[in-house]
């Protein structure tokens, strides 16, 4: 039972590799006509609430760290987001860090000074915990869907106001220290990020 486990968690975690590596691809390929119109790069904080599991009602958490992402559009409104970001706190002694690597597209108006958008990103999610020196990591999926307003203070400059994101994130059962741990799904969760945004 622990080699099948063992080798189910090793495929989901290369089909992620490959799904991930396949977007990145896609995303080069395009960059060609990408380039004859906008990129925009974003940085900024996030603040990510992590909603109850099951009915653990303990097991709500707020996390605090950092957001980047690149977005290329092919027109005045389509474009392709690839976001990265990472997020940490200290839960009863423990050290908790969330990093999310994600794609997809995106659709914004990017007319006037106020710039509304949408966007739907699709990736992995690492989750990692420890203490005293052990520590312990899952990979899985997670899905992100979400808006958010851009102001824009310059021609190439625009200021984040806020985009708040739904996050689903699905982990699968693995094996740590030698004890089976079952899969997890969890879609009560929220990520909120505001930053600069430059435009090339």
């Amino acid at each position: 039972m622990k080699r099948e486990i063992t080798y189910f968690n090793l495929t989901q975690e290369k089909n992620m590799k490959t799904f991930f590596s396949l977007a990145l691809l896609v995303s080069l390929v395009s960059l060609p006509s990408i380039a004859q119109d906008k990129v925009e790069v974003f940085g900024g904080y996030q603040y990510l609430h992590t909603g109850n599991i099951s009915s653990d009602t303990s097991s709500s958490q707020g996390f605090n760290g950092w957001d980047a992402s690149a977005t290329g559009y092919f027109n005045k409104y389509l474009g392709v987001t690839g976001d990265f970001g990472g997020a940490y706190a200290t839960i009863q002694g423990v050290s908790g860090h969330i990093y999310t690597y994600t794609g997809g597209p995106v659709v914004s108006f990017r007319e006037g000074k106020i710039n509304p958008f949408v966007h739907a990103l699709f990736g992995g999610v690492r989750l990692t915990a420890s203490e005293s020196g052990v520590s312990v990591s899952r990979t899985g999926f997670t899905t992100m869907f979400g808006a958010g307003v851009d102001f824009k203070a310059t021609k190439a400059i625009s200021l984040r106001v806020i985009d708040v994101d739904w996050l689903y994130y699905h982990f699968g059962s693995t094996t740590i220290a030698g004890a089976g741990v079952p899969s997890v799904s969890q879609s009560n969760n929220v990520r909120i990020t505001a930053g600069a945004v430059f435009r090339f």
